[in-house]
């Protein structure tokens, strides 16, 4: 069987390590920095090690599902040493793009294949292979272990050889669903405020197609053609409606949406379509 090491036991790190367990067909060593949290694995027919570098010991695939960039460099100087010449680390981190690129190109002059291979998947998605894997590195690394990686995956993308496009294209995604819920967040404080109960929100979303608009001035920010649709004025008009609505709950995105709304439309932008608030100038420092 392929020998696998998983480092990294959180949420996801342990989800991933129950799904390879699950399917079979490979010998999983576990390894996490608090020793305790691979137990539940142990138990499932992982072996656990007591460090990176005994973890990756004859394996052919390492994943890394770790904090952040220090904690990926940190197991990396560790395990380097003891790594199989063959071996290929994959790396699950969410990391800063520029740190990526430069992990990448150094472990490539020092002969380490390494793939960066973030994730848009909740642990329970790990465990059953779906949800979306994204990964960027060389594809003749790729490609021997593209079968492996499918199967832990509902969808691979491969964005292709630029090393950090996949933590960029993370962080992208990743920026969205963050914002989403923090609007989600303000919109039921408006509900409380205007004496609704939340569940009037979800009826409300169920019935609105949110994909339509975001393509359309999604579309318009990556053209830089703005045709106006709903312009910024009256925009502005009806986010101060739901400010007021608010009353005295916070609502933090909605009020930073209209200072930036405000700053547009005294730069003279207030019969532009409200997307124009994207457009590529519009977030430069006006210091």
């Amino acid at each position: 069987m392929t020998r696998v090491a998983v480092l990294g036991m959180g949420l996801l790190g342990s989800g991933f390590a129950e799904g390879l367990l699950t399917r079979g067909g490979t010998d999983v060593v576990v390894w996490n920095r608090t020793a305790t949290k691979t137990a539940p694995l142990v138990a499932k027919g992982a072996t656990a090690a007591d460090s990176p570098a005994e973890a990756v010991r004859g394996a052919g695939r390492v994943h890394l599902i770790l904090l952040d960039d220090d904690a990926v460099d940190a197991a990396i100087a560790d395990l380097q040493p003891s790594l199989h010449a063959d071996a290929l680390i994959v790396d699950h981190t969410t990391t800063l793009p520029s740190r990526t690129a430069l992990r990448a190109a150094s472990l490539r002059k020092a002969g380490v294949r390494y793939l960066h291979a973030p994730v848009m998947m909740g642990p329970g998605a790990a465990r059953l292979a779906k949800g979306m894997m994204l990964v960027a590195g060389p594809s003749e690394w790729l490609e021997p272990a593209r079968d492996a990686l499918s199967a832990m995956t509902g969808e691979l993308w491969y964005v292709g050889e630029r090393p950090d496009l996949a933590a960029v294209y993370k962080l992208f995604g990743n920026a969205a669903s963050l914002s989403v819920v923090g609007v989600l967040a303000d919109v039921m404080r408006m509900a409380d405020a205007a004496g609704v109960p939340r569940t009037g929100v979800l009826d409300m979303l169920a019935k609105t197609n949110l994909n339509g608009p975001v393509g359309m001035r999604g579309t318009m920010m990556a053209t830089g053609e703005f045709e106006a649709n709903f312009t910024l004025d009256v925009a502005r008009k009806d986010l101060r409606l739901m400010l007021e609505t608010a009353g005295d709950r916070a609502v933090p995105m909605l009020t930073a949406l209209a200072h930036e709304m405000d700053e547009q439309i005294a730069n003279g932008e207030g019969d532009e379509d409200f997307a124009i608030i994207g457009r590529p100038d519009a977030g430069l420092s006006r210091t």
